[in-house]
């Protein structure tokens, strides 16, 4: 039973009872009541915005979410490589098959215009990672396009170059050094330090860097019009003449192989490498000219090299070192 409480009672000078009312009893249990809830609901409330109160149905799908989010991520990095590869495609196909198939070059805007009309993407929204799907959706379907045009033009210069067999036994197309005698790719075509006066200065060619008394070989057919020394800096070189305005130079050799006015064929030894010139080491700088315009030698190696090899000469030729001429 509950303890009786007591109030004193100065007018009688004693104890009396303290009598609730049923009334007052009733008031009190209802505010203890609305008090229970009020403060229940702030805490569910505030537990069901926490981490703190996660059934495990619920823990379960913000970890599928988690990792879907994480291979978004994954899917757009895969996805900018793919661009980047796809672009040095394009590049190539403007800059080098068109223009060799005397094919107008497909404009930029052409090959990666979006979709205009109605917004294929409102589907999409509403979710805490829409952005993240919209983007991605966006970059699949500009690449798909990318393709499509890219595959129609590779079709059509499939067509033009049934017609120009004598173009392609003339284009430089391989290294003008074997791979296995390659130390290294030494320097790429771009900017690059300057080896005597340290300065950032543009690099018109490739060197290879080899050993002293490497065969040198011609990368297309044509005609030998220089194998001399009077050239500012290039030493003992060989330029070759393939026709249809393309030029091959071979500079800092330690001898030639050909003489002036020769016929040579694609993979012909025409000399060895040296260090003759402006150069600081044994070591073969080759350069590319179509209209009289150098270009970068990188473009024209699809002949004699694996994926693997092609891949990890690009990549040494990409970077800004110091070139050895």
């Amino acid at each position: 039973m509950p303890k009786a409480k007591y109030y004193y009672d100065a007018e009688t000078l004693s104890y009396r009872p303290v009598e609730v009312s049923k009334v007052r009893k009733f008031s009190n249990f209802l505010l203890f009541l609305i008090s229970a809830v009020i403060f229940g609901v702030a805490g569910l409330l505030l537990l069901l915005n926490t981490d703190l109160l996660n059934t495990p149905t619920e823990l379960a799908q913000q970890r599928e979410l988690d990792n879907f989010k994480l291979q978004y991520d994954y899917l757009n990095r895969r996805l900018a490589q793919l661009e980047d590869a796809l672009s040095y495609v394009e590049e190539r196909d403007n800059n080098i098959y068109r223009v060799y198939f005397e094919a107008s070059p497909i404009p930029e805007e052409q090959r990666k215009a979006g979709f205009g009309g109605v917004n294929r993407y409102t589907d999409l929204g509403g979710y805490s990672n829409s952005d993240l799907i919209i983007e991605t959706t966006k970059k699949l379907d500009v690449l798909t396009k990318q393709i499509v045009v890219q595959s129609r033009s590779l079709d059509e210069i499939e067509k033009l170059a049934k017609n120009k067999s004598d173009l392609l036994i003339a284009i430089p197309s391989i290294p003008p050094v074997k791979w296995e005698d390659m130390k290294r790719m030494a320097s790429g075509y771009g900017y690059r330090i300057d080896p005597f006066d340290k300065k950032r200065r543009m690099h018109w060619g490739m060197d290879f860097s080899a050993p002293r008394g490497t065969p040198v070989y011609a990368t297309g057919d044509g005609i030998v019009k220089r194998a001399d020394n009077r050239a500012t800096g290039f030493g003992n070189h060989i330029r070759i003449d393939h026709g249809f305005g393309f030029i091959s130079l071979y500079a800092h050799l330690n001898k030639y192989n050909v003489r002036r006015g020769q016929k040579v064929k694609r993979g012909d030894i025409i000399g060895f490498v040296g260090n003759t010139g402006r150069s600081v080491g044994p070591h073969l700088h080759y350069e590319i000219y179509k209209d009289g315009v150098r270009i970068n030698p990188l473009n024209f190696y699809y002949g004699k090299l694996s994926p693997k090899e092609f891949e990890q000469l690009r990549y040494s030729a990409s970077q800004e070192n110091q070139s050895l001429d």
